[in-house]
């Protein structure tokens, strides 16, 4: 029971950003255009994937959640993490480009690169310094070898 708390709880960050924040920030939800919401519905079905393959890698391989203060025990590199260091911004900021076309918001799309802004700067001065930190060489090696944004096509395989 503690474990699946510790689990929901962690949805916290993504609720508030995908959701919470964009209810805040946009006041007019109205469907202008088929088109976009087509095109804004598939990259909202396509961030939403990639964020449920995160967590569920967090849980299954890391033996952790995405939450900074429930971090991963073990570092995860299988997978989507094959192919990109930090999927579950890149889903995430699908998500919001997604919600941005779909009601053609330039609200949302303007909250969506401070996202990834803010992210960013997160990963460069805290984030990868600490899973140095935490995981040694295996980490230096992995993100040596793997995009933190734009996926690779080759999976990445951990060297020993």
């Amino acid at each position: 029971m503690i474990n699946l708390l510790k689990h929901l709880f962690s949805l916290i960050l993504p609720v508030t950003v995908l959701i919470l924040v964009p209810l805040w920030i946009e006041d007019d939800f109205s469907i202008n255009n088929i088109y976009a919401l087509i095109g804004g519905s598939i990259l909202i079905l396509a961030g939403l994937l990639v964020i449920v393959l995160t967590i569920s890698a967090f849980i299954r391989i890391g033996k952790g959640t995405l939450a900074p203060w429930s971090p991963t025990k073990k570092l995860v590199v299988t997978g989507i993490y094959a192919h990109v260091r930090n999927p579950m911004i890149s889903g995430v900021l699908t998500v919001l480009l997604g919600e941005s076309l779909a009601i053609l918001s330039l609200s949302i799309f303007i909250w969506a690169i401070a996202f990834f802004i803010i992210n960013n700067i997160y990963f460069l001065m805290y984030e990868e310094p600490n899973l140095g930190e935490r995981f040694g060489e295996d980490y230096r090696q992995y993100k040596s070898k793997v995009p933190r944004w734009i996926p690779a096509m080759k999976p990445y395989q951990l060297q020993h």
